[in-house]
């Protein structure tokens, strides 16, 4: 049996086509407001019956799976992109450079999962029932400063536009950068460059340290392709690099290159689009 547990009411139209594709059971967590990890992992816990337990490698799922294996007292198989056999993962690691192999003879397997490496499925049918939230007094959520999105969300956009430390300032950064991502009904992604020098919000990084992607389009604008960098991108479908030096390592992994500055250059591609 498969089920598939809703831990975010908000989720729940999302989460309800993916139980479609999985032919899976859904479990709904009624969940009361600023819920935390460790209540929703001692729920997960707790259901008991299951081979496997499965989220994808968002930050959700990183925060989360650590400590459902912790209470289940296995190991976590992390960010795997190859399901070898029921015991048996494939997963990058070395900044994506090496893929290792690895065998778990844990009685249950927690794994998240990148979720870029796996294609959708197939739909079937499926039916719902609720589980009760544990809950916890070892932590509480004191204040929450979150930021509005807007746009396609990073992690899943079919069109990612990236930029780096090159624009110079937040100003530059949002001025070239979302007309473009307008045009194109792209994601806005940036290098950890640009977030560490305040160019661009922290859960707008791709790279190792940040969000993996893979989408159908990558650009990468101003950006020198550190290897960390690379981890985070280089399975997209298709890469473009734009960059006013013509040794950047970004040209390595992209199948179109344009060699010039980027504050005449996209300007001009956003006119054109």
């Amino acid at each position: 049996m498969t089920t598939l547990l809703i831990a975010d009411g908000g989720a729940t139209g999302h989460a309800l086509t993916a139980a479609l594709r999985l032919g899976a059971e859904v479990h709904i967590l009624e969940l009361p407001p600023n819920i935390l990890a460790e209540s929703v992992a001692e729920s997960i816990a707790r259901l008991g019956g299951y081979d496997a337990i499965v989220a994808p490698a968002t930050s959700t799922g990183k925060n989360l799976l650590p400590r459902v294996a912790a209470l289940l007292d296995v190991m976590l198989i992390s960010d795997i992109v190859d399901v070898v056999s029921p015991d048996t993962f494939r997963r990058p690691t070395y900044a994506g450079n090496a893929i290792e192999t690895v065998q778990s003879a844990d009685r249950i397997k927690v794994i998240t999962v990148r979720a870029s490496a796996f294609p959708p499925s197939a739909t079937h049918g499926l039916k719902t029932v609720t589980v009760a939230p544990a809950e916890t007094t070892l932590s509480r959520i004191v204040s929450e400063d979150a930021q509005q999105a807007t746009g396609p969300e990073l992690g899943s956009a079919r069109i990612v536009v990236s930029g780096g430390r090159a624009f110079g300032s937040k100003e530059q950064f949002g001025a070239l950068l979302t007309p473009l991502a307008q045009k194109l009904e792209a994601a806005i992604g940036a290098s950890r460059a640009a977030v560490d020098s305040g160019y661009a919000a922290n859960d707008l990084q791709v790279g190792q340290t940040g969000k993996i992607v893979a989408p159908d389009l990558y650009i990468a604008i101003g950006i020198s392709g550190a290897i960390q960098h690379l981890a985070g991108m280089k399975s997209s479908k298709l890469i473009v690099a734009i960059n006013s030096d013509p040794n950047a390592p970004i040209f390595s992994v992209a199948d179109y290159g344009l060699v010039g500055d980027l504050f005449t250059l996209v300007p001009e591609l956003t006119e054109k689009l």
